[in-house]
């Protein structure tokens, strides 16, 4: 999808914000709209493909045309672009504007235009940049375009260096630069005729850094046009032997389309309250965020920095008390549980599981031996085997059941790492079958096994809820009045732990013999209290140290993620037509609704627009369909008309824990595949941020602008 007018040079949000329109549905109108604005090359795109991925700015329609409140700004059904600095050409049928405006338009349109030309004029007249100038903007915006189009194909643009006080090399940068001048460009070949160089390794990184500068001040900006908005952050990187924190942004756009921006990454160097402090202050004062439309917060952090995660988070929402804590939908419910607790075995389990998912998915004939292995396990079920080997084909160790099928397949997956590493026929290098031992060592440890069973038994009671509120709109609801019964279910288990606890013990070690594993308790525990071997029993150990912390960190997890606030925005799901429709005789609860008070336009209409939006769509006509997700609803025509419940269905819209549709999850899977197919030594956070919004519409010559009033010395140079 396109945020930028597709409107050949238009010039919109160069000088001031302007409102982005989807084109229609309807074939005729966006067959008129593909016309007015003169892109033949949309003739041949059909209005489905040009509804989802192109725009047109409000600055092409009358004033007339556009309806505003001070939530949203809509264009009226029928409205057409008449509005370009650029004469229409008549072709295949197009009329020109002139012919269609009635003659209050064409005066209005014929004074605007004299007034531009007036004010082009004038400042012709006043500021005429020497030569000079215009060469060395020309030169800089071919760096710049060099600059992000290797961004964008994720080509580093910098190589080893052979001085390493120089910094960085310019393989990749270089050599697009002379393949410019080879093909004619003149502008860069004066330069480098002059100075044997087109840039320098400092002049590049400079250049970047304006990039990264100017891709925020745009991204910052559609944030701002767009209002309420929700952090979320990732799992921590390593860059440069450095830790950083991803950043993202999720908000509606002014076409009620949800949006999910890579906003960067943020060091995540320091402890505690400081860090925290740190942190915000990054995010207000250097991004220039404004927190106090912040509606929600999601962190995906596991291991070591857990605890300063949940620090940052607790600081954001004490100064910020509208950005409640939520689940982000990028992981499942029970794998965010399990990585957010801090204990040797749970961690044990997760990086096991993340070395199991890489080893087998980075060959085909690795797979193949795992599925071999399954089916010689299940030999007298076939159909139990088909089904294991289907779900080893994905990504496994994200589903809400991860740790159910780890245990269907671990006798098999142990099979298959300790055949790969004995390697008897010679198949395998040193370094698979080094992992493949690490793999094996990792399975046959007691501990993984003990946790696994526990971590089994605990998520199979969260299991269901996660599905529900990571589900479809109908789901979500019905999981926001269920959590109770989840949490009753928990303290049940809490309550009776020593019986729950003898009977987990039991199935580990029935699993654990079956596989020829010792049971015994970690070594590590036992020189740390230097303790000899038998001296403490297995079962009372991991009940102490696992089964009872487990649960104790469920209980209150949930309690954190599913805070009053938040369940009340999920239960707002019962604005969507296919769940009112669902739910009939009962009328949606204002109570929840009330969590948005102070964010709709016209809070004292609230009742009666609720109950005319409930008494809409609790029927349903013959033949009559409704929209069944929020995204849906969004769209529907008549929305504009219930101001108050469009407001709420955009602040839902944010929600960090209702998954997004796929076209508007790019963000987060640009910046995996960033971070995965990037070499260690060429990852860059500038880079990352440049690579994952290539496509954020940045003016390259408001970024030379950038460029030369914060370097005028090179500029000069140049």
């Amino acid at each position: 999808m396109q945020n930028r007018c597709a409107v050949p040079n238009c010039t919109s949000g160069k000088f001031e914000p302007q409102p982005l329109f989807r084109f229609p549905y309807d074939q005729e109108r966006s067959k008129k709209w593909v016309e007015k604005c003169q892109r033949q090359d949309l003739a041949d795109k059909s209005p489905d493909q040009l509804f989802k991925y192109y725009r047109l700015c409000g600055k092409h329609f009358e004033t007339s045309s556009i309806l505003r409140d001070a939530q949203s700004t809509v264009l009226k059904d029928d409205a057409v672009p008449t509005i370009f600095d650029v004469p229409s050409q008549p072709q295949n049928g197009q009329v020109k504007r002139g012919k269609e405006a009635t003659k209050d338009d064409k005066m209005e349109s014929k004074g605007r235009k004299k007034i531009k030309k007036s004010q082009a004029e004038t400042a012709t007249e006043d500021v005429q940049a020497p030569p000079e100038e215009d060469g060395v903007k020309e030169y800089l915006k071919s760096l710049f375009e060099v600059l992000a189009l290797l961004g964008e194909q994720n080509i580093p643009p910098t190589g080893p260096s052979e001085n390493k006080q120089d910094g960085l090399g310019s393989s990749s940068f270089q050599a697009l630069l002379e393949y410019r001048m080879n093909s004619g460009d003149e502008v860069l070949k004066s330069k480098f005729d002059e100075n044997k160089e087109c840039c320098s390794s400092a002049q590049l990184n400079q250049m970047i850094e304006v990039f990264e500068k100017c891709i925020h001040s745009k991204l910052v900006e559609e944030v701002k046009q767009n209002g309420f908005f929700s952090l979320l952050t990732d799992d921590l990187v390593q860059i440069s032997g450095e830790w950083y924190l991803p950043v993202f942004l999720r908000y509606v756009d002014q076409a009620n389309c949800q949006q999910e921006r890579f906003f960067g990454l943020l060091s995540f160097e320091g402890d505690g309250e400081t860090l925290a402090e740190k942190l915000l202050s990054e995010l207000t004062d250097k991004w220039g965020l404004d927190m106090e439309q912040c509606r929600g917060q999601a962190h995906s952090c596991s291991g070591i920095h857990l605890g300063k995660i949940k620090t940052f988070a607790a600081k954001l929402m004490e100064k910020y008390p509208m950005a409640v804590l939520a689940l982000r939908s990028t992981y499942t419910l029970n794998v965010s549980l399990a990585n957010s607790m801090a204990l040797s075995g749970v961690q044990l389990v997760m990086s096991t599981l993340k070395k199991i998912q890489l080893f087998f998915s980075q060959s085909s004939v690795l797979q193949l031996e795992l599925e071999h292995a399954i089916s010689v396990f299940y030999a007298d079920k076939e159909e139990k085997a088909k089904e294991l080997k289907t779900i080893c084909q994905t990504n496994w160790i994200r589903r809400h059941d991860a740790f159910e099928v780890a245990m269907e397949i671990l006798e098999a997956l142990l099979l298959c790492v300790d055949s790969v590493h004995d390697n008897e026929d010679m198949r395998w290098n040193d370094q698979v079958t080094h992992n493949a031992l690490e793999i094996s060592k990792a399975l046959a440890d007691f501990e993984f096994v003990m946790a696994l069973v526990v971590l089994k038994n605990i998520t199979t009671l969260t299991r269901a809820f996660g599905e529900n509120v990571q589900g479809k709109a109908a789901d979500a609801y019905f999981a926001a009045t269920s959590l109770k019964a989840v949490l009753h279910s928990l303290k049940e288990v809490s309550d009776n732990i020593d019986v729950y606890n003898e009977f987990w013990n039991d199935e580990a070690i029935n699993l654990a013999t079956a596989m020829e594993i010792p049971v015994t308790v970690p070594r590590a525990f036992l020189r740390k209290h230097q303790s000899e071997p038998g001296a403490i029993q297995p079962e009372s150990y991991y009940k102490e140290h696992l089964s009872v912390p487990v649960v104790n960190h469920v209980i209150k997890e949930l309690n954190e993620l599913f805070s009053e606030d938040h369940l009340k925005a999920l239960r707002c799901l019962s604005l969507i037509p296919a769940v009112i429709e669902q739910h009939k005789s009962t009328e949606p609860e204002e109570e929840s609704i009330q969590v948005y008070k102070n964010d709709i336009p016209n809070a004292g209409t609230l009742s009666a627009e609720l109950h005319c939006w409930w008494v809409k769509y609790s029927k349903k006509g013959k033949g009559e369909t409704f929209p069944s997700n929020l995204q849906e609803t969004l769209q529907l025509a008549d929305v504009k008309f219930f101001p108050n419940m469009l407001a709420v269905l955009r602040l839902i819209g944010i929600l960090p824990t209702l998954a997004l549709e796929d076209s508007s999850d790019v963000a987060y899977k640009r910046f995996q595949m960033y971070m995965e197919n990037t070499p260690e030594r060429f990852k860059s956070k500038s880079l990352a941020l440049l690579n994952v919004n290539y496509d954020v519409g940045y003016d390259l010559d408001a970024v030379v602008e950038v460029y030369m009033k914060t370097y005028p010395d090179r500029a000069e140079a140049s």
